[in-house]
């Protein structure tokens, strides 16, 4: 097994050795594995998708920066088939239901994903045709 490093502000390693320790894991190495594998396997689900897509994507970001996420789902507006949107404690949630071809869902991913203003992308595949 390889040795990674990583550099972490104190307020999130304290809030990682919460989760581990309610979620019962007996190392962060061990949480950390299971965190990555589990951002690996979200990853090759969504390259795997072919023919048409209908899925729900749950997006959430910082109230302020509303406008830079929403700029970007314009961008997105001809898949995008029913929006909706709430503010909870200065969060936004957008939640999509989005249906294209893969390799829009693919693109769409791919520009939440790497958009500095995003904090969360969650993907759910509803239905996939040939």
């Amino acid at each position: 097994m390889e040795i990674l490093s990583i550099s972490i502000d104190s307020d999130s390693l304290k809030q990682l050795n919460e989760v581990q320790k309610r979620l019962g894991f007996k190392s962060r190495s061990k949480m950390l594995r299971s965190a990555v594998l589990s951002l690996l396997k979200s990853y090759n689900d969504i390259n795997a998708l072919h023919g048409s897509i209908e899925s729900v994507f749950v997006v959430t970001y910082t109230e302020g920066e509303k406008n830079h996420v929403s700029d970007l789902l314009h961008r997105f507006g001809d898949i995008i088939k029913t929006s909706l949107h709430h503010h909870q404690s200065g969060i936004g949630v957008d939640i999509l239901n989005i249906s294209t071809s893969a390799q829009k869902t693919k693109e769409l991913y791919r520009a939440l994903e790497k958009n500095k203003c995003v904090r969360s992308v969650t993907y759910v595949l509803v239905k996939e045709t040939e």
